[in-house]
């Protein structure tokens, strides 16, 4: 016990021991500076320093943007943007997706599949929603008959908000008399107009290219989308000067005439108009003469 007592004993003097710690010039040996330490005092001021230096290094990280360089974490604002991308990412799969369905809809139209509703786009969005049990809404048979003349009156009937605009004008594809008129009961639903070969063929309003390539049966065809849910189809062409996305201004020349495809006989234009998914008679507001 007592030789414990005198261990402590040395060990708190060797603690409390006074040392002179002095600054002298190289070359004079001057006393530039000294003072006092004790072990005590050096254990202390080095242990404060740590616990400071500990402090002060959290609170950088903690309240600074360098705790985002911190390998596994990340920003509140990283994870807003990654969260934001995604939401954006899905929106545009969702219209890629609709875009494609409409244009394999206008594809059936030029491999002769047609079918009208799939050239609607509201009939394309409405099939990508979920369909709601509302009971039986069977229309009674007086309504089905004046829902059907109702029908086929207007089918064929451009819609007012194309005709009646009156900033609202087609220019002509291009000059030339039709051999063959707009026909409904037999399937045509265009007018093929003779023109020279390589006459130059020019959209009739402004909009974009939805379709540009080679098909076996109607040669190189190109499909414009225009405004007021206008689209025009220009078949049998030599040549197309455009392609699909690009956007051409009304009398841009978009392809040049000729006689490709199987279906065709003569240099001339196969020229379609179609109003939100219903064919009309070009000839009602093009003057091809």
């Amino acid at each position: 016990m007592a030789k414990d007592t005198k261990e402590k004993r040395k060990f708190a003097k060797k603690l409390l021991h006074k040392y002179r710690m002095v600054v002298l010039n190289e070359d004079t040996f001057e006393e530039r500076f000294s003072f006092r330490l004790t072990r005590l005092n050096v254990f202390v001021a080095v242990g404060l320093s740590a616990i400071i230096l500990i402090i002060g290094t959290t609170i950088l990280i903690a309240f600074t943007p360098l705790r985002e360089y911190i390998p596994g974490y990340s920003s509140a604002k990283l994870k807003e943007d990654a969260a934001n991308l995604a939401y954006k990412t899905d929106s545009l799969q969702t219209v890629l997706r609709l875009n494609e369905q409409y244009l394999n809809s206008i594809k059936s139209v030029l491999t002769g599949e047609f079918d009208q509703t799939k050239l609607n786009r509201d009939s394309v969005l409405n099939a990508t929603s979920e369909e709601v049990e509302y009971g039986n809404l069977a229309p009674s048979r007086a309504d089905s008959l004046l829902r059907s003349q109702v029908a086929q009156e207007d089918k064929y009937n451009i819609l007012p908000t194309a005709t009646d605009n009156l900033d609202f004008s087609l220019f002509p594809p291009v000059k030339g008399s039709i051999s063959e008129p707009f026909n409904l009961k037999d399937g045509h639903y265009a007018v093929d107009v003779v023109v020279p070969k390589n006459a130059p063929v020019k959209a009739v309003a402004d909009g974009r290219v939805i379709f540009a390539e080679w098909t076996a049966e109607t040669g190189y065809v190109i499909i414009v989308e225009h405004s007021y849910g206008l689209i025009s189809v220009y078949k049998h062409n030599s040549s197309l000067t455009k392609s699909q996305g690009e956007m051409v201004r009304a009398g841009e020349v978009i392809a040049t005439a000729g006689s490709t495809g199987e279906l065709s006989t003569g240099p001339h234009l196969h020229f379609e108009l179609w109003n939100e998914g219903n064919p009309v008679d070009p000839t009602q507001y093009i003057d091809f003469k």
